[in-house]
C-alpha cells in the first residue's frame, strides 16, 4: 500500500516571528526533514498544504474588529478570531526556508475562502468544499498518511480526523506538532482526539527504527 507524508502548514507565520506562532514551532523543522529523507528513501510520496488565506479574510480579527483570540461564528459555524496571518503571496505564508522543499511533490492551498476558515488540509470547516488533496492521493493510489505539523489543536487535528473519515490510515509523528495551546492541554486533547479517531501516534524514533 502506498504511503505519503504529510506536513500540516509548516509555514513562516506559524514560526517564531510569525504573526500566529505556534510556540515552539520552528523545532519541527528538523523532525519533518529526517522525515522527508526516510520516506523518500522508501519510496514515499511527500505533500504539504499551506494557509493561504486572501488579505480580507473573515477569520480576522482584523476584520471583524475584535481581539484576537476572541471567540465568534463565521458561516453559522464556532470561529475563533485570529491575527492575520498567511496572506496569500506574503513572506509570513511561505514554508519555514529551512524545510527541504525542493522534495515535495505537492503542495496543496487551503483557506481561500474569505467566508469560511479551513483548518484541514482536505476541506473547508464547514465540509463544503474540498481542496485537490484527496483527488491526488486517490489518483497516485495513496492510502497510508504520515502527518505532522502546526497546529496539533487545530490544522493537524482536523486534517487528520478528515483523512480517517475519508478511509486513510493515519499515523501523527507526535513531535512533529506543536499546539497553540489557547486553552492549557489542548494539544494533549487533540492527540487523544485522534488516537480515539483510530490514528496511530508514534515519536520519529520509534517510526524510523
Amino acid at each position: 500500500m502506498k504511503r505519503a507524508l504529510l506536513m500540516v502548514d509548516i509555514q513562516n507565520d506559524f514560526c517564531a516571528g510569525g504573526a500566529l506562532a505556534v510556540p515552539d514551532g520552528d523545532s519541527i523543522v528538523d523532525v519533518a526533514n529526517a522525515l522527508i529523507s526516510f520516506c523518500k528513501a522508501k519510496g514515499d510520496a511527500v505533500v504539504a498544504s499551506q494557509d493561504w488565506h486572501p488579505f480580507n479574510h473573515g477569520s480576522f480579527a482584523s476584520i471583524q474588529r475584535t481581539e484576537p483570540y476572541s471567540q465568534g461564528k463565521l458561516e453559522g459555524l464556532r470561529q475563533t478570531w485570529w491575527p492575520d496571518h498567511c496572506v496569500q503571496n506574503s513572506e509570513g505564508a511561505q514554508l519555514h526556508p529551512l524545510l527541504n522543499t525542493h522534495e515535495i511533490d505537492a503542495v496543496f492551498q487551503k483557506g481561500e475562502n474569505p467566508l469560511i476558515d479551513s483548518y484541514s488540509a482536505f476541506f473547508d470547516n464547514g465540509h463544503r468544499q474540498k481542496t485537490q488533496l484527496d483527488d491526488w492521493l486517490y489518483r497516485n493510489e495513496i492510502k497510508q498518511l504520515v502527518v505532522i505539523g502546526l497546529a496539533t489543536d487545530y490544522c493537524v487535528k482536523f486534517t487528520v480526523l478528515d483523512a480517517l473519515a475519508l478511509g486513510y490510515e493515519v499515523t501523527v509523528v507526535t513531535d512533529g506538532c506543536r499546539a497553540v495551546n489557547l486553552h492549557p492541554q489542548d494539544g494533549l486533547r487533540a492527540f487523544q482526539d485522534m488516537s480515539a479517531a483510530g490514528a496511530t501516534l508514534m515519536t520519529l524514533g520509534d517510526f524510523t527504527y
